[in-house]
């Protein structure tokens, strides 16, 4: 299955020039379905590719603008980022076998791999965007929606307020 923003990069015809990556209309719709948004606005990247040997370093800017329901309130919540991006591309036959226990240093944690002599830029930005979306974002009637009665509030509704409900007092104990 093809993703929704795939931009392949032959590793083979890397230059010097930075590439310039934005997604269609079409691609910023399927790329809100995929992620449960109201819609995409913008998905735009600028990136530098570097290679040594066969390991490829991209290094850039993501710049995106999204609308998501608030998680408390439903209302529509425009949100937007800029923010730089730090992956390594590396072929999928240097990768540890998930069978053996690696322990990662943080240069390592942005590492994807790929087969032959492509990789999918594309895909790793729409990536980078999901990690840049808060699940759990609050829009501002947010506070009006937890008050209203019927709803739990944080300190009601936490791990803690169950273990509190258990609480017995020592004159609620039988004899």
């Amino acid at each position: 299955m093809t993703p929704e923003f795939s931009r392949l990069v032959d590793i083979r015809q890397i230059g010097p020039a930075p590439l310039t990556l934005a997604a269609n209309e079409g691609e910023r719709a399927a790329l809100a379905k995929r992620f449960a948004l109201v819609s995409v606005a913008r998905l735009e990247a600028t990136i530098s590719l570097s290679t040594e040997g066969d390991v490829v370093t991209a290094q850039g800017t993501l710049d995106a603008a999204w609308v998501q329901p608030c998680a408390i309130s439903g209302e529509d919540l425009p949100q937007a980022v800029r923010e730089p991006v730090a992956l390594r591309f590396v072929p999928e036959s240097t990768m540890p076998s998930g069978e053996e226990e690696v322990e990662l240093s943080e240069s390592e944690l942005d590492e994807i791999p790929y087969t032959g002599t492509h990789f999918d830029l594309g895909e790793a930005l729409a990536q980078s965007l999901a990690l840049a979306i808060d699940p759990f974002a609050a829009g501002p009637e947010a506070d009006r929606v937890r008050a209203t009665p019927g709803l739990l509030g944080e300190g009601a509704a936490g791990p803690f307020a169950a273990l509190a409900g258990l609480k017995v007092g020592k004159a609620d104990k039988p004899d």
